[in-house]
């Protein structure tokens, strides 16, 4: 099927590409499918992209990348709606805000998305009871410069 998208014009995806969030993601709860489509050239950044609406599209990365130390459990309710996932069927994904300077684009670790790739299913799960925030600098201070 072809999808129009924010960066990437009109493209054609596979159903078995589309991943389904059966409650929407907090604040976009209509928006049940997305896709997930590579930056050109660049294999740390992803757009995930809704299937429905050509404007909205998330800049995603693995949070691992950028935060060795990252660690969460995911509660019960969530592991039930995601058909309990392996953890080797299991993506985690960090939704980004790329800032016009680039070093100072954060990440949002207390929201992960997580994809259960057997099955196609996500959930942007908010944690609670964490030391996590919704932006955390992905790039390290330029040298120099104060924070």
């Amino acid at each position: 099927m072809k999808i129009n998208t924010k960066y990437h014009g009109e493209i054609e995806v596979q159903a078995e590409d589309i991943l389904t969030f059966e409650h929407g993601i907090p604040g976009f709860g209509e928006e049940k499918q997305y896709v997930l489509l590579p930056l050109p050239e660049n294999e740390v950044f992803h757009i995930m992209q809704s299937v429905k609406t050509p404007q909205l599209g998330f800049v995603v990365t693995d949070p691992f990348m950028f935060f060795k130390e990252y660690d969460f459990e995911l509660d019960q309710t969530s592991v039930e709606l995601l058909e309990h996932p392996v953890e080797k069927e299991v993506q985690v994904l960090s939704i980004l805000t790329i800032r016009e300077v680039l070093h100072e684009s954060t990440a949002n670790l207390q929201a992960p998305v997580i994809i259960n790739l057997a099955n196609r299913k996500g959930k942007q799960v908010i944690l609670t009871n964490s030391e996590y925030q919704t932006k955390h600098l992905i790039f390290a201070q330029p040298a120099g410069k104060k924070g």
